[in-house]
């Protein structure tokens, strides 16, 4: 049984039904009663529900107007190109590809303008079909400025959407429960059972699937790189603080408690420079409050109950929350304006900061340029549906044809199972719509102001029900709509209805086909290739950074991973989220459900990265006994091993054979290299408990052991 839609989406749904009835009818009736303009009707027309209907732009009403703005010169650049190339059937569907191509990647580069996307491919679909006229051109131009100035202005003043919060608000709201939280572990103060639960749920809130859309820094250029960035550092201390919480009270460890306090002025400050009421400044404080804790730890205090390998645990947890405070306040800083450089953190981590805007750009369209990308998946896909619609109904010269189009741009989804779920439906609605339709057609005749009467409250049913209501309720009631928008244009009988009906029908089934030809599974098999190639990519990495910090015994110049190595598995990470991302709006089966825990591959991809850019030591690795290198070796072998058998998703999961530190070689280890040992140790245990939480299974042997560097939630 479909879920039904909440009260704020009705709401919202009635809302946007209103601006776009408005806007629409105050350009349609003009030009088509008092200037005897149907071209200039239609676009009219048609604007507003481009940009109200199909492309549901998200944010302040605003917001929305300035969006709007910004698309119109695009939309006025397929207009042309559409008029054009609507010479023959053939250059019109060559268009439509290139067109429709073009608008789905782009959306790639730019998250923020991807709602924009159905609207204005649908402005070159109704400029690409017969009649060949040129000579409108001016009409139809003039239409969409008309129809664009009433969807601005109804959306600046007519119910106004008001603001939502922002994704930097939410991250600011956040670390405000973050400055509570260390604040609290620095007073040593009663345990309390809900904070544990609340630094979770906030980090979980966080998620870019919990944002609306539109909200999401997920763009190519440095401030949503950077604000993304900040967003993750932002999870991974909340579900690290949680653990700290979590933990028993400890006895007193001044330079635990001293960076804790940095912590939470660290994230208080943040919190403040996200807001706009601080100037944005860099995270060298936490940097040197970081460096002096590393010179300080090591000795448990006297009468500490802890053993002194489990004392160093304690505080290489409190040094990863240190640590993700740093990469928090120099993201942050990026994010709002701040110097374009990180003097003193790892190149790697913050490569895209002294980057052009043109190379992030660059960068990003060739990544996705691949046939393993869900975003080149998703272009191709499109523009062979519309181009294939547009050359089906040029061909058999469907009355209306451009339906066709319009259907496949509505219907057309990313698995062929819910394609054919969703054309189900609408074929079913439009049906229905066709018949009463026809009955209206046939009722009201000739009597064109039955259908002036009749437009807009079909308008606003239509515009309130079909966005909620599915496919069924969209289709059928849209189908009302251009039946009597139409019928006020031109002369029409019934059979009107019954050419919507097989133009719905014709663009259903060349959706299914384009469905079945071109990656039919959608994300669900893409998603296995991608995280089977982020663990092969991942795999040297970690025995690359057990070798760079351990330093095979041998004291000297700092030794970092190899850049390409860590670039490999950047890049691989970044396509296995892309991919994630598409699965998780996708409907998943119950079988699926059951499958690999894909977001703890992901997981396990950041926590590797994280901690190969920060474990290597600064001033070169201390001399290890030969015992210890003995153990970081065969340490690093199994963890690289298991990494290699995760990447082929065994049904029953990955066990991870690691091995704690022997207490007797922790013994041997000088005091001063111990500490970093024990952070290596933690570490690879974390990234054991995550190998293993992949195959669904949370209770394996690193299941339940103390958070590491690079933690994620």
């Amino acid at each position: 049984m479909p879920k039904l839609p909440s009260l704020a989406e009705s709401l919202g749904a009635g809302r946007r039904a209103v601006r776009v009835t408005v806007a629409s009818v105050a350009g349609f009736y003009p030009a088509a009663y008092l200037l005897d303009r149907p071209v200039l009707a239609v676009y009219a027309l048609f604007t507003p529900i481009a940009f109200g209907v199909l492309s549901p732009l998200p944010g302040s009403g605003r917001r929305r107007a300035g969006t709007v703005l910004r698309a119109v010169a695009a939309a006025a650049l397929l207009i042309v190109l559409g008029t054009v190339l609507a010479v023959t059937t053939w250059s019109a569907a060559t268009g439509m590809l290139l067109m429709g191509f073009v608008l789905t990647f782009g959306a790639a580069c730019a998250p923020r303008l991807k709602g924009t996307v159905p609207g204005l491919q649908l402005f070159y679909i109704l400029a690409c079909f017969p009649p060949y006229a040129p000579g409108t051109l001016p009409d139809r131009l003039a239409g969409l400025a008309i129809g664009a100035t009433l969807t601005v202005l109804c959306e600046l003043l007519l119910l106004a959407q008001p603001a939502q919060p922002s994704y930097r608000g939410r991250i600011a709201d956040a670390l405000d429960l973050a400055a509570g939280a260390a604040g609290r572990l620095v007073r040593a103060e009663a345990a309390d059972r809900g904070l544990s639960a609340r630094l979770r749920a906030a980090g979980r809130d966080l998620r870019f699937s919990q944002q609306l859309a539109g909200s999401r820094p997920t763009g190519a250029g440095l401030t949503d790189r950077a604000l993304a960035q900040a967003g993750s550092a932002t999870r991974r201390l909340l579900d690290q603080l949680a653990a700290l919480t979590e933990l028993s009270p400890a006895p007193a460890d001044l330079a635990s408690e001293t960076l804790l306090r940095g912590i939470a002025a660290t994230c208080a400050g943040t919190a403040g420079i996200l807001r706009g009421e601080r100037p944005a400044s860099g995270s060298e404080r936490m940097e040197e409050m970081t460096a002096q804790f590393l010179a300080a730890r090591g000795t448990a205090p006297d009468g500490h109950g802890d053993s002194p390998h489990g004392f160093l645990r304690r505080q290489s947890t409190v040094l990863t929350v240190a640590v993700s405070a740093v990469t928090l306040r120099a993201a942050a800083a990026l994010a709002t304006g701040g110097r374009r450089s990180v003097p003193g953190l790892p190149h790697e981590q913050f490569w895209y900061a002294r980057t052009s805007a043109v190379r992030l750009w660059f960068l990003r369209i060739k990544g996705n340029l691949t046939p393993y990308s869900v975003v080149f998946q998703n272009a191709v896909r499109t523009a062979l549906g519309l181009a294939l619609a547009r050359l089906v109904a040029g061909s058999l010269d469907l009355s209306h044809g451009f339906w066709v189009l319009l259907t496949v741009l509505t219907l057309g989804r990313t698995t062929a199972g819910a394609t054919w779920s969703a054309v189900r439906s609408a074929a079913v609605g439009t049906l229905v719509g066709a018949v009463a339709a026809g009955v209206v057609l046939i009722g009201a005749g000739d009597a064109t102001e039955v259908y002036a009467y009749l437009l807009v409250p079909t308008m606003l049913v239509a515009f309130s029900v079909g966005p909620v209501g599915g496919p069924a309720w969209a289709q059928g009631l849209f189908t009302l709509v251009v039946s009597t928008a139409f019928a006020q244009i031109s002369p029409v009988t019934w059979r009107l209805a019954e050419a919507r009906l097989v133009d719905v029908l014709t663009g259903s089934t060349v959706g299914l086909v384009c469905g079945l030809l071109a990656w039919p599974s959608g994300a669900r098999a893409e998603i296995r290739r991608s995280m089977g190639a982020l663990f092969r990519a991942a795999a040297p990495v970690v025995r690359a950074t057990a070798d760079a910090t351990a330093g095979h015994g041998a004291p000297g110049p700092r030794r970092e991973v190899a850049a390409g190595t860590l670039w490999a598995a950047l890049h691989r990470l970044r396509i296995a989220e892309a991919a994630y991302a598409q699965y998780r709006a996708e409907p998943v089966s119950r079988t699926a459900e059951t499958g690999p825990d894909w977001l703890a591959a992901l997981n396990y991809g950041s926590r590797l990265l994280v901690g190969a850019y920060w474990l290597p030591p600064a001033d070169g690795a201390p001399g290890f006994p030969p015992a210890a290198l003995r153990w970081v070796r065969e340490a690093a072998a199994e963890a690289e091993a298991a990494t290699v058998r995760a990447a082929d998703l065994p049904a029953d999961g990955v066990r991870v054979r690691l091995a704690p530190l022997p207490s007797d070689i922790a013994h041997q280890v000088a005091p001063e290299a111990l500490p970093l040992l024990v952070d290596l140790e933690v570490w690879l245990h974390a990234l054991a408990a995550e190998l293993e939480a992949v195959g669904g299974d949370s209770t394996g042997a690193g299941a339940g052991r103390l958070t590491g560097p690079g933690d994620r939630s």
